[in-house]
């Protein structure tokens, strides 16, 4: 099997169960977006270290990644069609749980956080705001055609989860983000 199919060549693409849409509509968007975060995320896992103190949170980002995949094929399925792989209310739960475990070994936040820190740190900061637009991009569909709530309600935690986990990989590696400092 080849990697090219030359089918998209004219400016569409398929969605899941064949039904051919421009590269550009909204569902092409929100799970190309999906993607980018995915791929932001395995960036910053390819920073992080592999011994035995990051296994957890290795083992964390890979369901994130597959969950995330499974949103993006989710978004991918028509109106209608049966979805593979439906994200279910534990999927957020999961993420609540990461997040309250990462969070209360975490000071309090008393300034905005300034994207940065270790590598790691600043790519989780980036695949969160590549979540963030995820979430705009899916509620952009859901205006004109049914979205499963929990996809956006996901979307939403896991741009959370991704801030938190951004703090807790720069705490561990003592590369703390820079702060917004307010004009005395």
């Amino acid at each position: 099997m080849k990697i090219y199919t030359k089918s998209g060549d004219k400016g569409e693409t398929s969605l899941v169960y064949g039904q051919r849409v421009s590269k550009h509509s909204a569902r092409v968007e929100a799970y190309g977006t999906c993607d980018e975060a995915n791929s932001m995320i395995g960036v910053a896992v390819s920073f992080l270290p592999t011994n035995e103190e990051w296994t957890e949170l290795l083992q964390t980002l890979h369901v994130v990644q597959t969950k995330l995949f499974h949103v993006g094929a989710e978004l991918a399925t028509p109106p209608g069609k049966k979805v593979g792989w439906p994200i279910q209310e534990e999927d957020v739960t999961y993420l609540e749980r990461q997040i309250d475990q990462m969070d209360a070994q975490l000071p309090p936040l008393t300034n905005f956080v300034l994207p940065g820190g270790s590598p790691a740190g600043a790519t989780l900061h980036a695949a969160r705001t590549i979540a963030r637009r995820a979430e705009r991009n899916a509620i952009a569909i859901q205006e004109n055609e049914e979205v499963n709530p929990t996809v956006i309600k996901y979307l939403n935690r896991l741009s959370d989860f991704l801030f938190v986990a951004a703090r807790f990989v720069n705490q561990t590696t003592g590369k703390s983000e820079p702060t917004l400092h307010q004009k005395q």
